[in-house]
C-alpha cells in the first residue's frame, strides 16, 4: 500500500505539471480549501492528502512514507494500515478546518505521515514488544525534531502536524491503554534519557556532527512547502 499511495502521489504531482492535462483543475478541485469544505465539499477532507504544491514537497513526503511506512504496514496488514493513514489525515484536515480561517488552503501528506509517527509512539508506550528499543529510539528522536521543526519553518500548517500525531497516537492508544505500561514506559524513557547524556560525552564529535547535519538537512526537507 506504500507503493500505491506514493504512486498516486506521483500521478497527481505529473497531472499538474504535463500541459497535456488540465492542471489547474486537479489543483482547484483536490485542494484543501476551508470555505469550499463548508459549501458541502466534503471530498476536500481527504483529496489534500495526496495533494503537493511542488516537486520537493512530494518527493520528501513520499521519501519519510516510504522510510516509515513499510515496518508499520507490515505489522499491521495493509488494510489497517491504509485505515490509519487516511483517518490521520482525515483528522488532520478536520482540525485544519476547524481552527483556521475559511480562507486557509493546504495540500500535503503530513498530517498523515505524522499520524504515522503517533502510531508508532502508541506502540512503543502500550505495546513495546512489537518494536525493537534502537527502532524506538530512532522513531522518538525523528518525532521530536520533526514536531519542533514544525513551529520553526514558513508555511507549516502547523495543526495539520499537530493533530495528525495526537490522531496517530490515539488510534494507536485506545485499543490498548494500560495504566502500568504507560508508567513502565515513561520510567524507561527516563533512564534511557540519563543513560545517553551520560554517554554523549564519549561520541566521536564528528560522528556526532555528520549525524545531526544529516537529520535536520532530512527535517528540513521533509517540511518544506512552497
Amino acid at each position: 500500500m506504500v507503493s500505491i499511495i506514493v504512486a498516486i502521489h506521483l500521478l497527481l504531482y505529473l497531472l499538474t505539471i504535463l500541459p497535456i492535462f488540465p492542471n489547474y483543475w486537479f489543483l482547484e478541485n483536490f485542494s484543501g480549501v476551508n470555505l469550499y469544505i463548508m459549501e458541502g465539499e466534503v471530498w476536500r477532507l481527504i483529496t489534500p492528502t495526496f495533494m503537493h504544491s511542488g516537486f520537493a514537497h512530494m518527493l520528501f513526503n513520499s521519501v519519510s512514507l516510504i522510510l516509515f511506512g513499510p515496518a508499520l504496514e507490515r505489522m499491521l496488514g495493509s488494510r489497517r494500515f491504509v485505515f490509519i493513514y487516511l483517518l490521520s489525515g482525515f483528522i488532520a484536515n478536520v482540525a485544519t478546518l476547524l481552527l483556521e480561517p475559511l480562507t486557509y488552503t493546504h495540500v500535503g501528506s503530513s498530517g498523515a505521515i505524522f499520524g504515522l509517527f503517533g502510531y508508532y509512539i502508541a506502540i512503543i508506550v502500550f505495546r513495546k514488544q512489537m518494536i525493537s528499543r534502537q527502532n524506538s529510539q530512532v522513531i522518538l528522536t525523528l518525532a521530536v525534531v520533526s514536531l519542533v521543526m514544525t513551529f520553526l519553518q514558513p508555511n507549516i500548517n502547523v495543526v495539520a502536524h499537530l493533530f495528525g500525531l495526537i490522531g496517530g497516537f490515539l488510534l494507536g492508544a485506545i485499543p490498548y491503554y494500560n495504566r502500568k505500561n504507560l508508567s513502565d514506559s515513561i520510567r524507561s524513557t527516563a533512564v534511557w534519557t540519563q543513560t545517553k547524556r551520560k554517554s554523549v560525552s564519549f561520541q566521536s564529535p564528528l560522528k556526532l556532527l555528520i549525524w545531526t547535519i544529516i537529520i535536520i538537512i532530512a527535517i528540513i526537507g521533509f517540511l518544506s512547502q512552497k
